[in-house]
């Protein structure tokens, strides 16, 4: 049996049939459902909604960054999943003294669903049920890039943020989606640095009539800011005259790995055929 290693190089041992499972990524959360283990899931954040019917009986222990280090000393669980991104390091620490098991994720681009469905299938022992979504997963991304080969790559600027205007750099699990489907995020030059002194992946932006010429289309995900008509209309008075097409996207289907990742390949190509073919 190969080792089980998370994304932050530990090695973890399998959890055995008492586990007791603390989610605080909400695109996992869903994955452990499919994967049936529901019945091991004892927390999870508020933040993690899918599926509805069932984490709707599953305790809250805070959002993702304002954890709530009481409520799940309190649940008796084994291991707490985190990911890199998403959770803060020093929640992670304080998790591990507590004893917990905590297994870092950090997805960076499409086929790493394929290893996080494998990483939690070992873990919790529910290979088969991974091994059936990495087939479902693969034979989705191989439609993408097929249905999208041919077509024109775009420039695209893609907002997660108003006041200030935020957006993704290309090294972000986003953008390779959205490349994925030959749109290629607009990097713009920014100054936004993050603790370590590297150019954030998140950057704020002044969004300008020049800044809006370098794009094909301007993209407003569903989440986390819940942009409405009146920013898409703020946005093409922003560009004036030759402004580029600015549309709604779903930010689950971008930004979500784990099995959601499956849907958003077939809501891409859906997207880009059907929507954004010029």
């Amino acid at each position: 049996m190969n080792p089980i290693i998370d994304a932050c190089g530990i090695q973890h041992a399998a959890a055995g049939r008492g586990a007791r499972i603390i989610c605080l990524v909400p695109s996992i959360t869903e994955l452990l459902f499919d994967l049936d283990l529901g019945p091991h899931v004892v927390g999870r954040t508020s933040f993690c909604i899918h599926p509805a019917s069932s984490v709707a009986s599953v305790q809250r222990v805070g959002g993702t960054k304002t954890v709530r280090l009481d409520r799940i000393a309190a649940l008796n669980a084994t291991h707490v999943i985190v990911n890199i991104d998403e959770n803060r390091r020093e929640d992670a620490d304080a998790l591990r003294k507590m004893g917990l098991q905590v297994i870092a994720t950090h997805p960076i681009e499409p086929s790493d669903n394929l290893a996080l469905y494998r990483l939690m299938g070992a873990l919790f022992d529910r290979e088969a049920q991974a091994q059936a979504l990495c087939k479902r997963f693969a034979a989705a991304l191989d439609t993408l890039r097929e249905q999208t080969r041919s077509m024109p790559r775009q420039s695209v600027l893609y907002l997660i943020w108003r006041d200030p205007w935020m957006s993704v750099s290309s090294v972000t699990y986003i953008a390779r989606m959205l490349a994925t489907a030959g749109m290629d995020v607009l990097d713009a030059q920014v100054t936004d640095v993050d603790e370590n002194g590297a150019a954030t992946r998140y950057p704020t932006l002044t969004i300008d009539s020049a800044l809006l010429a370098r794009v094909d289309r301007v993209l407003l995900s569903s989440e986390p800011y819940p942009f409405k008509e009146s920013h898409r209309r703020e946005l093409e008075a922003l560009g004036g005259s030759n402004s580029p097409p600015v549309a709604f996207i779903d930010g689950e289907m971008t930004s979500w790995y784990g099995s959601r990742a499956i849907a958003g390949c077939e809501y891409l190509a859906r997207l880009r055929t059907e929507h954004f073919a010029q």
